[in-house]
């Protein structure tokens, strides 16, 4: 069983790792409902019950995925789901987060989900048109409400986090972080241990690169979240395959999987990071709980650190407009 951990200074307690679900509605490929629900019943009794969703995911379709699986397991998980898109026609067509907007999203997540409460509602991008003291704001009468118990953001820059936790308690940063993706050492990850902010890294395997399953984008089928991916292309793709042979190198050393070893070095970042690997099978999902028994020495984060430094990594993270739409 997987131990927990604080996220932050508010109170907020989950697993310590847990789950993405977003993968569960087709954006990495086709999904099977059925063993998606298998996996994230297998999450539950393996002790990941920290379950990462958004109204945009499907659009719609896994919360909704959600509310019926846990039916009658509400009381077992900590549900984190996002707000602040505009949808239309089911498809994503700019960002939304005024007050009014906001409420509204929180009330049809909640019917989705099946629940009387969100436990922890993130901003998913920041909204250049509000101001993110409004943000915070109409999150914090959520919470007032009942409808909603700790507030996060994602993929915010340092001027909104500090803006937002100044108007109500910031609980959780949700962000793109891991040996592949190291973007918030220089000032994100000080600030928020400065405010008392648990960090959630998403996409922590470097979308298959860090377990070594990567494939070129022109491999992936149409549809699938990597196609379009700088990081799987032409010669980025070659580079990024031998910056990550040190990880496999050490997980041979320790009888592990590539993956592993690199959720392993996220748990060992520090105690107020949550990984949320994302999987829809039942076999990534134990590979992935099994990591939390593994112990990296410091000769090997050293080695770790050093062979995947940020001048390692070949190519943008995003392609152009969701680089965007990033908050730095």
């Amino acid at each position: 069983m997987l131990k927990q951990r604080k996220l932050g200074t508010q109170g907020l307690v989950v697993s310590e790792l847990g789950l993405g679900c977003m993968g569960m509605s087709q954006s990495y490929g086709p999904a099977d409902e059925n063993e998606s629900i298998a996996t994230l019943h297998r999450a539950i009794d393996l002790g990941c019950t920290f379950l990462d969703t958004a109204e945009v995911y499907g659009p719609f379709r896994n919360e909704e995925l959600l509310g019926r699986t846990l039916a009658g397991r509400r009381h077992e998980v900590t549900i984190a789901t996002k707000f602040g898109f505009r949808i239309e026609d089911n498809r994503f067509v700019g960002t939304d987060s005024r007050p009014a907007h906001i409420a509204a999203v929180c009330d049809a997540s909640l019917k989705r989900l099946r629940t009387d409460h969100i436990d922890l509602f993130y901003q998913h991008r920041v909204d250049p048109a509000v101001p993110i003291e409004d943000v915070a704001g109409a999150v914090g009468d959520l919470v007032k409400a009942g409808k909603v118990r700790f507030f996060g953001l994602s993929e915010a820059g340092e001027a909104a986090i500090r803006a937002a936790h100044a108007v109500h308690p910031v609980s959780a940063l949700q962000s793109e972080f891991s040996l592949w993706e190291r973007n918030l050492e220089p000032a994100i990850l000080p600030l928020i241990r400065s405010l008392g902010i648990g960090l959630v890294p998403y996409s922590p395997l470097g979308r298959g690169f860090l377990t070594g399953t990567a494939k070129r984008a022109e491999d992936y089928p149409e549809g699938d979240f990597r196609k379009m991916d700088p990081r799987f292309q032409g010669e980025n793709f070659e580079a990024n395959m031998r910056a990550a042979d040190i990880v496999r190198e050490v997980a041979a050393l320790k009888s592990a999987k590539p993956g592993q070893i690199g959720l392993a070095w996220l748990l060992a970042r520090g105690p107020d990071i949550v990984p949320i690997p994302g999987t829809k099978r039942r076999s990534y999902l134990e590979e992935n709980v099994e990591a939390a028994s593994i112990q990296l020495d410091s000769e090997e984060m050293a080695k770790l650190d050093a062979a995947l430094s940020p001048e390692r990594v070949s190519g943008p993270r995003y392609g152009q407009a969701h680089m965007a739409m990033i908050n730095r």
